[in-house]
């Protein structure tokens, strides 16, 4: 089977690596891909987010599943494109995508179907933010209520930036702070029937401690050996289910990965976002620990076809990925600086790249915000952590930065 990928960061260089090395795949594409992905891909220069490009690009490679890995491309409808074309798509409709791409339709979505998360109000006037902040009180979360790449949350105990956060985003989603650890689950589903990953946990600051503006994410790791005994099985039957459900109530049913952002409160679990595509880092180190081949389980969700299947099966042991990202990063991130020691493997690790590209010279350069992932694997998570950041160590960007505490506490 020739399976396209559609995307070009770390998420889409650990799905190409995991499709890669599933016996049932013959061949790996990836539009447009980065310079990690060309390893383990071909590439393709198209626009992701125009429909027309990508199914001229599938069925020209007789693609037997595409697989869209961002959140513009789905909100975008290429999903829906792909699938006109009469070939299988993994990845959500335009319309179920708005699980992400908006705050307030997703909160609507909750509510219909009585998911538990945050109390919450969608406000376009200053006045209405203001009434909303002194509702729910400090901290204040305020969401750009359309897609920011994962940077348009503020959580601050500052009223004045929350209002500027605001007033600058124009329609937000005002919601109570959620306290407790964070922790995101990925669930696979066909419209229907839906069957979870391993449960990872990111770090959404950018620098150590949770200090700094919120990002797309420093890095993860999983298992989780401190979560709650029976917790998967909660969010499913309380979160997800029903959420899938809903949407298939409403004519929009979900086909894809649905990614569920929790807090883990004193009551139980909440939801503090979703997703409508795999998270980023998330993905990185959920897919290392997957044994059961991907290919397949994402076919059968774009096929309607996942309850057929066993559930997935994951190795023991552990892992951890670490992000390296440019100077500047998340505000005004430098791109164009050459990467040195990609090819100093060490034991147990690997590097993906996130935001990268070929110079005119052919050397690997920056080219986004978060540039690489360095995943270390072993038999609990502090031998992963080591690892690592082992491979950290041997990868030189001028300028970059990345945190130092990713899974240190666990």
């Amino acid at each position: 089977m020739r399976v396209l990928v559609i995307g070009s960061g770390g998420r889409e260089h650990a799905l190409c690596r995991a499709l890669g090395l599933d016996p049932e795949v013959s061949e790996v594409h990836c539009a447009p891909g980065n310079a990690g992905i060309a390893e383990v891909a071909t590439l393709h220069p198209v626009v992701p987010t125009d429909p027309g490009q990508v199914v001229e690009l599938a069925t020209r490679l007789g693609a037997g599943l595409v697989v869209v890995g961002p959140e513009a491309p789905l909100v975008a409808g290429v999903a829906d494109a792909v699938r006109a074309a009469g070939i299988p798509c993994f990845g959500p409709s335009k319309e179920a995508a708005q699980v992400e791409g908006s705050k307030a339709f997703a909160k609507d979505i909750m509510v219909a179907a009585g998911v538990p998360t945050a109390g919450a109000r969608v406000c376009v006037t200053p006045e209405e933010a203001e009434a909303a902040l002194d509702a729910f009180g400090a901290p204040y979360v305020v969401k750009d209520d359309g897609l920011a790449a994962g940077k348009g949350v503020v959580v601050t105990a500052d009223r004045a930036e929350a209002l500027a956060h605001a007033a600058a985003c124009g329609r937000v989603v005002v919601e109570e702070y959620l306290d407790g650890p964070e922790v995101s689950l990925f669930a696979l589903c066909d419209g229907t029937t839906a069957v979870p990953l391993q449960p990872a946990q990111d770090f959404k600051r950018a620098y150590d401690g949770d200090q700094g503006p919120n990002t797309g994410g420093m890095g993860a790791y999983t298992p989780l050996p401190w979560a709650p005994e029976g917790l998967t099985e909660q969010v499913m039957a309380e979160i997800v289910l029903p959420t899938v459900g809903e949407l298939a109530r409403r004519g929009t049913p979900y086909s894809g990965v649905l990614y569920a952002g929790l807090a883990l409160t004193k009551t139980g679990p909440k939801v503090i976002e979703f997703n409508a595509r795999f998270g980023d880092p998330e993905t990185q180190v959920v897919l290392d620990r997957l044994e059961t081949p991907l290919a397949g389980l994402l076919l059968a969700c774009a096929t309607g076809t996942l309850g057929e299947r066993p559930a997935p099966r994951f190795r023991d042991g552990a892992a951890v990925t670490v992000v390296v990202a440019a100077e500047g990063y998340p505000a005004d991130p430098v791109k164009g600086d050459v990467i040195d020691g990609l090819g100093e493997t060490v034991p147990d690790a690997y590097v993906l790249h996130a935001g990268t590209a070929l110079d005119a010279g052919g050397h690997v350069v920056s080219a986004g915000g978060r540039v690489l992932n360095a995943v270390g694997t072993g038999t609990d998570i502090a031998a992963a952590r080591t690892a690592a950041y082992a491979q950290v160590e041997r990868i030189a960007l001028r300028g970059s930065h990345h945190r130092s505490d990713i899974a240190a506490n666990v």
